[in-house]
């Protein structure tokens, strides 16, 4: 399941859509909103995306990840909107057979995640300027569809 959300990540509620039978492994990942970035002090994020399709291919991330690492279960909600630094951004949870495969498996989502879903973010800076980044870019990047920064 992949989802976006606008209302806070809460990780214990998140962490109850995981069916805990037969699991011999849990591994979950919280991304948080830094509070640094290239030697900037970020103020707060704000995530865009194009919502039908991050969800449409949010789901198949997941779906392929299950396939792949034969989990019993996978969940992860990516928030849209803006977070303050230390909110958490994204959060994915599996349930494996063994510890190596729900490890990998959310590595795969997070990363796949990142690659292929659309899904924007805009730092805004304690001194007053904002900048788009594009996913996996550590250097400042144009506005998504247009947008000035």
């Amino acid at each position: 399941m992949f989802r976006l959300s606008r209302a806070p990540l809460k990780p214990d509620t998140l962490r109850r859509r995981l069916p805990g039978e037969g699991a011999g492994a849990c591994v979950c990942f919280e991304g948080r909103v830094r509070d640094r970035n290239r030697g900037r002090t970020v103020r707060l994020l704000e995530y865009e995306a194009y919502d039908r399709l991050a969800e449409k291919e949010g789901g198949r991330v997941v779906a392929a990840a299950k396939k792949k690492f034969g989990l019993k279960a996978a969940v992860c909600v990516h928030r849209i909107g803006l977070l303050p630094a230390g909110e958490a951004a994204v959060w994915v949870g599996v349930l494996a057979d063994h510890r190596a495969a729900a490890f990998d498996a959310c590595r795969y989502i997070i990363d796949e995640l990142k690659a292929r879903v659309p899904i924007w973010k805009k730092e805004h800076y304690a001194r007053g300027a904002a900048e788009w980044i594009a996913p996996g870019d550590t250097r400042g990047s144009k506005a998504p569809s247009g947008k000035k920064a």
